[in-house]
C-alpha cells in the first residue's frame, strides 16, 4: 500500500477506520458541489467501498488516499487519482480538506506535491488533470502552483444553487 511522507503531513491508504470520515465527507452538502454528489451515501455503500480499498490503481482506476497530519493518524483530507488511464498515461486528481480550520495551512499544497511527484515518478504518468469550478479561486490557485494550466472552459457544466456555472479543465503535462 501507497504511503508518501512531506515534512508536515504524511498520506495513506484508507483504512476500515476512515468509515466515519469517509461518511462524514461524502456526506457533506457543503462540498457536493466540487465532488459531483448529489444524494448521500449510507455507511453500508461506504463500508463496501473501504472494503475494495485494497485493489490496485491499475484495477480500480482510482487511487484514493487519506491526508494525515504528521506525527498521528488525523485524518484532514482526501487525495484522489481517479479516471486511470494507464494506455494513455493519464488520471484526473482531485482533492478535499474536510474542515475550515485546517484549510490555508499548506495541508492541501503538500498533498498535491505528493501526489503529483508519485504520478509521474511512480506511475509514469504523462499527465494530469483537474476539473474546477471557475468561481473557486482557492482550488485554482492551489493547481496553477504546479504549474497547471487551464485549456478550456465547460460552459454551464454544473447545475448548482439553482443556477448553471463554468468548470475549468486544468492540466500538467509531464515535462
Amino acid at each position: 500500500m501507497v504511503t508518501l511522507k512531506g515534512k508536515n503531513i504524511h498520506l495513506r491508504a484508507l483504512e476500515p477506520e476512515d468509515l466515519g470520515f469517509v461518511y462524514a465527507i461524502e456526506n457533506d452538502e457543503n462540498i457536493w458541489e466540487v465532488s459531483n454528489t448529489i444524494t448521500p451515501y449510507s455507511k453500508f455503500l461506504i463500508r463496501q467501498y473501504l472494503e475494495n480499498a485494497h485493489q490496485d490503481i491499475y484495477e480500480a482506476k482510482q487511487l484514493r488516499l487519506v491526508i494525515c497530519k504528521k506525527g498521528n493518524s488525523e485524518a484532514v483530507g482526501l487525495i484522489d487519482l481517479f479516471d486511470f488511464d494507464a494506455k494513455n498515461r493519464r488520471a484526473g486528481i482531485g482533492i478535499i480538506i474536510q474542515n475550515e480550520v485546517d484549510r490555508n495551512n499548506g495541508f492541501g499544497k503538500e498533498a498535491l506535491g505528493l501526489v503529483i511527484n508519485y504520478a509521474f515518478e511512480q506511475l509514469q504518468l504523462h499527465q494530469l488533470y483537474a476539473n474546477i469550478g471557475t468561481e473557486n479561486k482557492a482550488s485554482e490557485s492551489l493547481f496553477t502552483t504546479f504549474g497547471f494550466e487551464k485549456t478550456g472552459v465547460k460552459k454551464d457544466w454544473n447545475f448548482t444553487n439553482n443556477a448553471f456555472h463554468d468548470e475549468a479543465v486544468f492540466q500538467l503535462i509531464k515535462k
